[in-house]
């Protein structure tokens, strides 16, 4: 299994890549390539892939972790890049209005409606865990949450009429089983990032955790929900981790103490090979 770093918010040292807030990764497993989530806009991401002499016409599978912008927005360009139909993987709600109210109403859902993707691409919106490739699978909704991650965000959506607080049940990750265990890959990490792992393990039997990649959501998060992810991941014996965009430096430092080596920062570029 090889997981592409496509765009990510830091660009490392000395880097030719370009950064941008959000995230997209390119993995592949089982002979196929997944595309999951598209940063916020298609240029810098399609950059990073001539860097890595990937072209766009080799992605096979498209799936987004969650409606946010900076997830989500490169998705057109890169299907057009792409120039053919491929399925698009994602939750039922993606489409739904998604708001916040500070410091002014901004929408910060996918940038454009069901009817663009359509267009250009073969839409599987279903809350349910859904193999990919014969080794990869979406995990489907998150119902089952920590206490300690309940979620913090002051994000809002539309439901008859009223305003209502958006709980993020759109946000999904992969799994994927490897001979040395589970690698999973998440966007944000809304639904809580031991929420996922501890969902993971029990969507798939297999209780050896070889890595966890993405975003885990903690840049606001208390220091002692902080504590207790950090110790959660060593519970539930996570051996390695990459983690940045939304992680926070605080997180990553706590990390950083109780992995050493075995903690990796991520940055655009970067390649793992598991």
């Amino acid at each position: 299994m090889r997981v592409y770093v496509l765009v990510e918010d830091y660009s490392g040292y000395e880097s030719p890549f370009f950064a941008q807030h959000g995230v997209s990764f390119l993995i592949e497993a089982d002979g196929k390539r997944i595309l999951f989530d598209a940063g916020q806009s298609a240029e810098p991401v399609l950059h990073n892939m001539k860097l890595l002499r990937i072209g766009p016409d080799s992605i096979d599978h498209v799936f987004l972790s969650h409606c946010h912008y900076d997830h989500t927005g490169g998705l057109l360009g890169i299907l057009q890049a792409i120039g053919r139909r491929v399925p698009v993987v994602a939750h039922p709600s993606i489409f739904r209005r998604h708001f916040i109210t500070r410091p002014y109403l901004r929408d910060v859902g996918i940038p454009f409606g069901r009817k663009k993707v359509e267009e250009l691409a073969d839409l599987y919106l279903t809350a349910d865990p859904l193999p990919i490739t014969e080794n990869v699978l979406s995990t489907g909704e998150i119902t089952a949450r920590e206490d300690f991650e309940r979620a913090e965000l002051e994000v809002y959506t539309i439901e008859n009429g009223k305003v209502v607080r958006d709980e993020l049940r759109d946000d999904m990750s992969l799994v994927a089983k490897t001979p040395e265990g589970l690698v999973v890959v998440s966007g944000c990490s809304h639904a809580g990032i031991v929420s996922i792992v501890k969902h993971a393990v029990r969507l798939t039997g297999e209780e050896r955790v070889r890595a966890v990649i993405g975003g885990f959501h903690l840049i606001e998060a208390s220091d002692e929900r902080i504590k207790k992810t950090v110790e959660e991941f060593q519970r539930l014996g996570v051996e390695e981790v990459y983690t940045g965009h939304c992680t926070g430096l605080r997180a990553e430092a706590e990390f950083l103490k109780a992995y050493g080596g075995r903690f990796h920062k991520l940055h655009s570029g970067m390649v793992i090979e598991l």
